[in-house]
């Protein structure tokens, strides 16, 4: 998690020389893939200087790179395919502390959907969403880990920016992933987190830990207790 954490922080630096910001507004502001040659001269700069810079976005990964013959001929003779740059398919975001708006948003989304079918309340598709999800991300975690629950629920924990750690036998949150939207809808988004940590214990099969609102200033609302 770590190592992944930081790589992102890497590519949004890699942004502050300004040469390289120049050369990314400019591919990404356009419809169409171009080439170094075409960034170069749209710039002013040495093709060199050009070629640098997009392949250093391109291996933080704020560049996709594609090859395609501009020409439309294939087959022999055609040439060879001509390497491009285009605007990433993914996404790539830093916060400090972490958070994970996207992922509330999804779920909210997703129980609007379902209460929208089902003729059920938005909270209450929303506790079966988060529920479900968290019962996914502790199977998850499980698959990849053969230690014992608990530091494989630490270290899940962990990398979805919770900042966990133990206190007199509990797992205190010290971070909440969701802070701006539980500051302002207290009760809706911490029952949702509530939910979301009760599956993810589930999920990963931690028997000893169970998921109690515990509201605490600076804190996540969820603490982790050993279960009665």
């Amino acid at each position: 998690m770590e190592e992944r954490r930081i790589a992102r922080i890497s590519a949004v630096a890699a942004l502050d020389e300004p040469t390289r910001r120049q050369v990314y507004e400019h591919v990404t502001g356009e419809r169409e893939p171009v080439s170094r040659d075409e960034v170069a001269a749209a710039l002013g700069l040495p093709r060199t200087t050009a070629a640098f810079h997009l392949e250093r976005l391109a291996g933080q990964g704020l560049l996709d790179v594609v090859f395609e013959r501009r020409t439309g001929r294939t087959g022999p003779g055609a040439g060879r395919p001509a390497k491009l740059y285009r605007r990433p398919a993914c996404d790539i975001a830093v916060s400090l502390p972490e958070r994970h708006y996207d992922l509330a948003g999804l779920l909210l989304a997703d129980a609007l959907v379902e209460a929208e079918r089902s003729g059920d309340t938005p909270r209450a598709a929303l506790d079966r969403r988060a529920h479900r999800l968290g019962v996914e991300l502790g199977g998850a975690a499980r698959a990849a880990d053969g230690r014992d629950p608990r530091t494989a629920a630490l270290d899940a924990l962990a990398e979805h920016g919770y900042e966990p750690v133990v206190e007199d036998g509990d797992v205190v949150l010290r971070n909440c992933p969701f802070h701006r939207l539980a500051r302002e809808h207290t009760e809706l988004v911490c029952g949702m987190n509530l939910r979301l940590l009760d599956g993810f214990l589930e999920g990963l099969g931690a028997p000893g830990l169970t998921a109690r609102l515990a509201p605490s200033p600076g804190h996540c609302c969820v603490r982790l207790r050993p279960a009665p």
